[in-house]
């Protein structure tokens, strides 16, 4: 493993990370409120009703993911490795930082795991 430089967020993007995180958070609460209240389907709104707690559930899994994401992003901050790949150890592209500021791995290690879920994944 390539040894580390020390990278720490600027102010305007721990901003940025948080602010993503509190909205991530309303939405997740706001969606979680939604699914406890849901009325329970009759006839043939069952499989449409099916359909959309489906799609809702993965949304909170989904939203789930991203507030750890965005934690995870956080706790490197504080390590002082931020922007630096947790798989190989290079730098960040800063443009793929500015697109996802929750990310801990550059394009290649993701589309390495992405390649290898992609295997492993049952068709």
């Amino acid at each position: 493993m390539i040894e580390m430089a020390k990278k720490t967020l600027t102010e305007a993007e721990r901003k940025r990370l948080q602010g993503e995180r509190q909205q991530a958070q309303a939405e997740l609460e706001r969606l979680r409120e939604y699914l406890k209240t849901e009325p329970e389907p009759t006839g043939d709104e069952v499989d449409l009703a099916v359909y959309e707690r489906e799609k809702h559930l993965a949304l909170v899994r989904r939203l789930e993911q991203k507030i750890a994401e965005i934690d995870r992003a956080l706790e490197t901050a504080k390590k002082g490795t931020y922007g630096i790949c947790e798989r190989c150890g290079n730098p960040i592209d800063p443009a793929r930082l500015a697109a996802l500021p929750e990310t801990t791995l550059c394009i290649k290690c993701k589309s390495e795991l992405e390649k290898i879920a992609r295997r492993t994944t049952p068709r």
